[in-house]
Formats: C-alpha cells, sequence, structure tokens
C-alpha cells in the first residue's frame, strides 16, 4: 500500500499537496527512523537488493518538509530535517557533537563520537562512528564496524535505482578513507588510511603472482592500503591513484586479534 502512493506521488508531483500522500511519505520515514524499513539490504545470494521506493520516499520528503529552526542549547540549526533524538531509550551512545538526521536508524550499542549520519542511512550495533566522520545519506554500516577518524561515507539518493555506499560487518575502516558512490566493502575487511574508493577505482589485488583487478566492490578480509598505477594519457604516462589489496585477515582468528595481526604483517596505517 506504502509503495504504491509512494510511485504514484514519484509519477505525478502535484500529488504532494494532498496530506494524505504527505503522511504516507512521513510515515515511511519514521519507518525508516525506527529501523522497521531499510533503503537496502542483503538478499539470499549475498548480493544486496535495493528498495527504490523508499529512496524516492527520502525524496520526497525534502519538498514537503518546511524550514524551522532548531535550538539544541546554545546552537541553532536552520533545515527542513528535524535532528534524531531519543538517544538513552535507544541504547545509542551519542558523545557532542555528534548529529544524526530523523530518518536515519542507529541500532542499539553503537557509539557516535563527534560525527554526522545523513537521513536513510543505517548503522548496526557495535559499531563505532569516530570523530569528524561521516555518514551520507542511505549508506548502509554494518555491525562491529570502525569508522575512523575523518572518513567519509557517501551517500546515494539519486538516481534512486543506484546501491547505497556498504560497509558490511566487522569491517575497519581506517582514517581519512573516503568510500562513494555505491561502493561496497564486504565483510571484515580493513582499509588503510587515505584509501579512497569510488565506483571507477581500481582495486588491485596483489596479494598473488598476477594482479587482479576489481571495481565497485572490495572483496571480503581484505587488507587494502593506497596506491598507484601507471596510465597513459595524451601528453604521457602519469601515475593513477588506485586501491592495493595486499593481504586477507585470518578468518580463523578473533576480530581484533585478526586486524592487529593485519596491521603488524603488512604495516598499514590505520
Amino acid at each position: 500500500m506504502l509503495q504504491s502512493q509512494i510511485e504514484a506521488a514519484w509519477n505525478d508531483r502535484s500529488l504532494l499537496k494532498d496530506p494524505a500522500v504527505q503522511q504516507n511519505i512521513r510515515e515511511v520515514i519514521a519507518q525508516l527512523d525506527a529501523g522497521a524499513l531499510r533503503v537496502a539490504e542483503p538478499g539470499p545470494d549475498g548480493q544486496w537488493i535495493t528498495h527504490e521506493w523508499i529512496k524516492k520516499a527520502v525524496i520526497l520528503y525534502f519538498p514537503i518538509q518546511e524550514m524551522q529552526t532548531i535550538e539544541v542549547g546554545p546552537f541553532e540549526f536552520h533545515d527542513k530535517i528535524p535532528l534524531k533524538n531519543g538517544y538513552a531509550a535507544k541504547g545509542v551512545r551519542v558523545v557532542p557533537h555528534a548529529i544524526a538526521r530523523y530518518g536515519a536508524f542507529i541500532e542499539a550499542g553503537a557509539i557516535l563520537m563527534p560525527s554526522y549520519i545523513n537521513i536513510g542511512a543505517r548503522v548496526g550495533t557495535g559499531t563505532m562512528v569516530d570523530t569528524w566522520a561521516t555518514v551520507g545519506s542511505c549508506a548502509q554500516i554494518g555491525r562491529n564496524v570502525h569508522l575512523a577518524g575523518g572518513v567519509g561515507i557517501g551517500g546515494v539518493l539519486e538516481p534512486p535505482q543506484a546501491t547505497p555506499t556498504i560497509i558490511e560487518d566487522e569491517c575497519f575502516i581506517g582514517s581519512r578513507c573516503i568510500v562513494v558512490e555505491g561502493v561496497r566493502v564486504e565483510r571484515e575487511a580493513v582499509l588503510g588510511a587515505n584509501v579512497v574508493l569510488t565506483q571507477s577505482t581500481h582495486i588491485i589485488d596483489v596479494s598473488g603472482s598476477e594482479p587482479i583487478v576489481y571495481k565497485g566492490r572490495v572483496p571480503a578480509r581484505s587488507v587494502v592500503i593506497p596506491g598507484t598505477y601507471t596510465k597513459q594519457f595524451p601528453a604521457g604516462e602519469y601515475q593513477v591513484a588506485c586501491a592495493l589489496i595486499i593481504g586477507q585477515r585470518k578468518e580463523s582468528t578473533d576480530k581484533k586479534v585478526s586486524l592487529n595481526d593485519a596491521l603488524r604483517e603488512y604495516q598499514v596505517a590505520v
């Protein structure tokens, strides 16, 4: 029912004037905020399924909202989207000046250092969003993930069918990493400091005798560092940024021990 009404409003924006349609859009955002709905989720085959209609509801939420002044102690904001609240009841630790927008779901047991989480995003239990890290619209952050200081996880709202940026369970994303454009970092992967991943970034596995190139995803348990490769341009050869898979975390060991082993063995900065 909700889906069909959202699709109708998406195709005919004049319906946004209808209070019943507005209520349906707000209901979707409320369910996102509570974790009853999510923009994307893993399917039975391990591939992620994106719910386009929910992303459409997020986009339609903006034009039906009015600007309002939001006061938090001495701080003032002026925006269309209210701030998330009720963290104590939700079991989420929030350190000043962490901010999450209404419509983002943060699971009990997550920790937010001074950081920012946008509408439609989802953050799993046991995950730390460290200082000045940002989680963009509709991004999916798994459980027991560490987003280190200054990490930028990009938001993906349009086109609606585009898969959001995904960080799966047990990943460690090192300081100042950037993951955008719907890139998927699979379970237990480790990104060293300053790794930048877009859909066009070459992710090159150099741990074997021959390089293997991936785009758009980091395979599970990979240990990744920044690198460059040589590319020919009309003006000559130049070095282009890439990411290098230099090994894997050991599946047989405890996650924290495995991370420490990876950092010692490969000398990855985080």
